[in-house]
């Protein structure tokens, strides 16, 4: 029985210590950790803000997403999708310690450390033009995590900016 125990801690500290499978972005809870019995937190306790600097995109235009919050998270998933079609959108730019899936316009954390703030980009296709908005998951450990987060973005285009 304590052996049995011990396996399951294990497995449990380091199953996806390098980001999201490709298969999360089409399984039965899509965006969401497949970590056993654990599921999603209620987003009313989400500790981390998850803002894009924009809702709008032209071709080739660039908008960020931050994550961060006063607590350290061990890793995200973010996916871009058309506002029009929920179809998944665009491409991530590379950066460090991230892994890109661009099946399906995703990016995931690469390594287990523990985060205070994650600034990612993400590059709109350059044949078109529209809104876009981030979905996902932030992972604060393996079995606390927030899933189904949508990016909060300004609406207005007057109000757009490129964060850092």
């Amino acid at each position: 029985m304590i052996a049995l125990v011990l396996v399951s801690l294990f497995l449990g500290a380091t199953c996806f210590p390098d980001g999201a499978p490709i298969d999360a972005c089409v399984k039965d809870r899509a965006n969401q950790p497949n970590h056993g019995q654990h599921r999603t937190q209620p987003l009313s306790t989400l500790p981390y803000r998850v803002v894009a600097s924009s809702a709008h995109y032209s071709p080739n235009s660039r908008i960020t997403v931050t994550i961060e919050g006063l607590e350290p998270f061990k890793g995200f998933f973010i996916q871009a999708r058309s506002v029009e079609t929920d179809e998944w959108l665009g491409s991530w730019e590379e950066a460090p310690n991230t892994t890109i899936h661009p099946e399906c316009a995703a990016v995931t954390h690469a390594d287990p450390r523990d985060k205070k703030r994650a600034i990612i980009a993400w590059k709109a296709p350059s044949d078109s033009h529209g809104r876009v908005y981030f979905t996902g998951t932030v992972l604060k450990n393996y079995g606390t995590f927030w899933a189904n987060i949508i990016a909060q973005a300004p609406q207005d285009p007057a109000q757009l900016q490129i964060l850092g």
